[in-house]
């Protein structure tokens, strides 16, 4: 009896904790009601606004280069070289890039953002500005060229958006701001690229060569460089302005080169002038060539007296911009049209003199 009544006890027992479990139990889970969101505030729209406009302009570059299977050379295969962005610069299918980004391949291929991929075909760079001109090998109807801006009124402050393809993620978009003007940066010859656009909108590998844009969509510069110890982006990106890029790129269509003015002399180098003649701000006027610009100008350069060294012709200014060395210089003639006329503020002995140079054009 007391066996029978202790299992009815226990079935009861299970069935009472069965129910309580149940009970707790909670119920499937319902979304929730979505709040509406409404219009989303105008200083979001514009950058949404931007990268749609832009979007369709920038493209993505890999390059190859060849490589031998074995030591004779007899299977020659393409391996991937790098990878960068680009913009469409017109529409006869000229793509602008930095010339780093190109620099050494076989081949270059280039991605548009509809996906198709087509071969690309070099045209010309200017390595001393890091800027490269490549051409679709055939050409897509419809090409957006990008909008170009000026990068003379910029200001500190005024916001830009940066689009490119960061390790390889392409149609990838950044936003900030202009963090400082007029920086300077080497190029990969070394020779300094002078007016710079500093900007916190992060830049990575495989940004360069890609669009900086100001808040209309205009290009205002070429994202090119980052500064960072880890060499991933530490809001500190560069930029060459579209300015130079604007007067470059023409030229790089048209001839294949940077065509830029030889003055007909070759400078001393400052340790040497501060070494024979103390510390000196300008360029010094080393060897003049014979029938060139200098000479023509009636430039003077170093020179020996016996025993001792007569310093050349010191130039501190071109055009009233004050130069303080060769690449200043250089940076101040090239901005000037060839076949015009460059002033120079000499200093010859003691005495300061403004000598008028035609600027004629580099032979090759």
């Amino acid at each position: 009896m007391r066996r029978s009544i202790l299992i009815v006890g226990l079935l009861l027992a299970g069935i009472f904790a069965g129910w309580c479990g149940h009970a707790l139990t909670p119920s499937p889970a319902k979304p929730r009601a979505v709040e509406p969101r409404g219009a989303l505030p105008e200083w979001e729209q514009v950058p949404i606004r931007r990268f749609k406009e832009a979007a369709p302009s920038v493209v993505y570059i890999t390059t190859t280069e060849e490589r031998s299977r074995d030591f004779f050379g007899l299977d020659v295969v393409e391996v991937p070289a790098g990878s960068g962005t680009g913009f469409i610069w017109d529409e006869q299918g000229h793509v602008v890039t930095n010339f780093h980004v190109i620099q050494g391949a076989a081949r270059a291929y280039i991605t548009l953002a509809d996906g198709s991929r087509h071969e690309a075909a070099y045209v010309g760079g200017a390595p001393d500005k890091d800027l490269a001109v490549l051409l679709l090998a055939k050409t897509p109807p419809k090409l957006r060229p990008i909008p170009i801006g000026t990068s003379a009124d910029l200001q500190v402050g005024q916001a830009v958006l940066a689009i490119g393809n960061p390790f390889g993620l392409d149609q990838t978009l950044t936003t900030g701001v202009v963090s400082a003007l007029g920086r300077e940066i080497q190029s990969v010859t070394r020779r300094r690229i002078a007016g710079v656009i500093q900007t916190d909108a992060a830049i990575n590998p495989g940004n360069s060569g890609g669009p900086l844009l100001d808040s209309t969509g205009r290009l205002v510069g070429v994202n090119t460089a980052i500064q960072s110890p880890s060499g991933a982006s530490a809001g500190i990106g560069f930029a060459v302005p579209v300015d130079t890029v604007n007067r470059v790129v023409p030229q790089l269509i048209a001839r294949g080169r940077l065509e830029r003015p030889d003055l007909g002399f070759e400078p001393v180098a400052p340790r040497l002038v501060e070494r024979a003649f103390g510390p000196l701000k300008g360029v010094m006027v080393g060897r003049v060539v014979r029938g060139g610009a200098a000479a023509k100008a009636g430039l003077q350069g170093v020179a020996a007296e016996g025993r001792r060294v007569l310093p050349g012709d010191l130039v501190q200014g071109v055009n009233g911009r004050p130069v303080e060395d060769w690449d200043a210089l250089l940076d101040a003639v090239e901005a000037l049209p060839l076949g015009g006329t460059a002033d120079l503020e000499v200093l010859r002995e003691g005495r300061k003199l403004r000598i008028p140079l035609r600027l004629e054009a580099a032979r090759d």
